[in-house]
C-alpha cells in the first residue's frame, strides 16, 4: 500500500523482491544513430552486468533494502557466471538465478553526445522464465513488502506474478519497459505502475487502471496519477551525460523508499535525486550510484 501521511518508521521496514532479467551490458558512444544499411564507429565500448531488473535491483540493495532477486541466466558459463561473480558482490539478501537453455540475455546501447540513448536487447533468456522459476522468490511475502517488476518477462509469468504478490498483500510496482502489447491488461493489478512517456502513450487509457501511475517525463520532472489527482514533481536540475539506467535507479530507489514506509512524495523525491545523479556520468551499471552515495540521499530526507 502506498503510504500518504508521513511514514511512522516505527516498525521493520519490508523486503523489496525484483523479479525480471540479467544479463550483459555492450555500450558504444555514437555520434548519431547509425542510417538504414551504414556502418557507424563507435568510441569507449564498454561490457557490464545489465538488465533492467538487475539494475533496478542492485540499486535497491545499494540503498540499504533486503532485497530478493531472481532472474534467469543462460547456458552460457562464461557469461552467466560472470554475471553471477558481480552479483554476489552486491549483498543481496538473496539470490535465485535459475540457468535455462538459451543464451544469456545481452543489450546493445548506443550513446549520443547529448547523453540519449538507444538499445537493443535480446530477450529470449527473460522469457523462459516460467511460474515455477518464480515461485522461490515469491514465498512468504507481507503487506510491507515491495514486489518489482519490469517488461522483460512473458506477459503469462508477469500476470502470475502480479497476482501471487497481490494475494499476499504485497505492493507491486510494474515497470513496462521493453513494453510489449498485452502489458495494458495487467495494469490493473499493479499498486504502481512506473513508465515514461513513450511507454504511459503505449498503455493509453489504461494506465488509470492501477491505483497510481508515475509518469517519468526526463528533465521534465514525473507526473502522479492517483485517482482524479495529478501532481507534478520537478526534476533536479543537472548537466546530463548519459541518460541510460536513469530509469532503473529511479525504480530501484523508489521500491527501497516505499519498502521503508516512506510516503509516495518522499520516495519519488529520493528517487529523482539518485536518478539525477546517474545521468552525470557514462554507463549504465558503471553510472549506479554507490551505497555512500545513496545513503547521503537517504539521510538528507
Amino acid at each position: 500500500m502506498l503510504a500518504e501521511e508521513e511514514e511512522q518508521g516505527n516498525e521493520a521496514p519490508g523486503r523489496v523482491v525484483v523479479i525480471g532479467n540479467a544479463g550483459l551490458d555492450l555500450r558504444l558512444a555514437v555520434p548519431r544513430l547509425p542510417l538504414p544499411g551504414e556502418t557507424l564507429i563507435g568510441s569507449g565500448a564498454t561490457r557490464v552486468p545489465g538488465g533492467k531488473g538487475l539494475n533496478q535491483a542492485v540499486v535497491a540493495a545499494r540503498y540499504g533494502a533486503e532485497v530478493r532477486f531472481c532472474a534467469p541466466l543462460g547456458n552460457d558459463a562464461a557469461e552467466a557466471n560472470e554475471v553471477e561473480r558481480h552479483l554476489g558482490s552486491e549483498g543481496f539478501a538473496e539470490l535465485i538465478l535459475p540457468r535455462l537453455p538459451h543464451a544469456t540475455d545481452f543489450s546493445l546501447l548506443m550513446v549520443l553526445p547529448n547523453g540519449e540513448n538507444s538499445i537493443v536487447s535480446t530477450s529470449a533468456c527473460s522469457l523462459a522464465l516460467e511460474r515455477e522459476h518464480a515461485e522461490p522468490a515469491l514465498q512468504g511475502l507481507g503487506d510491507r513488502d515491495i514486489v518489482l517488476l519490469q517488461g522483460n518477462l512473458s506477459l503469462d509469468t508477469t500476470a502470475f506474478i502480479l497476482d501471487t504478490a497481490k494475494q499476499q498483500r504485497a505492493t507491486t510496482l510494474f515497470n513496462p519497459a521493453p513494453f510489449w502489447p498485452g502489458a495494458e491488461k495487467l495494469v490493473g493489478q499493479c499498486s504502481l505502475v512506473i513508465a515514461n512517456n513513450v511507454e504511459a502513450q503505449s498503455l493509453g487509457e489504461s494506465i488509470h487502471d492501477a491505483k497510481a501511475a508515475l509518469v517519468t517525463l526526463g528533465a521534465n520532472g514525473c507526473l502522479l496519477l492517483e485517482r482524479e489527482d495529478r501532481r507534478v514533481f520537478p526534476a533536479e536540475i543537472i548537466s546530463a551525460i548519459d541518460t541510460t539506467g536513469c530509469g532503473d535507479t529511479f525504480c530501484g530507489v523508489l521500491a527501497a523508499a516505499l519498502a521503508r514506509d516512506f510516503t509516495i512524495a518522499a520516495a519519488i523525491g529520493a528517487a529523482q535525486k539518485a536518478a539525477a545523479l546517474t545521468a552525470t556520468r557514462p554507463g549504465a551499471f558503471q553510472a549506479l550510484p554507490s551505497r555512500v552515495e545513496l545513503a547521503a540521499i537517504l539521510a538528507r530526507r
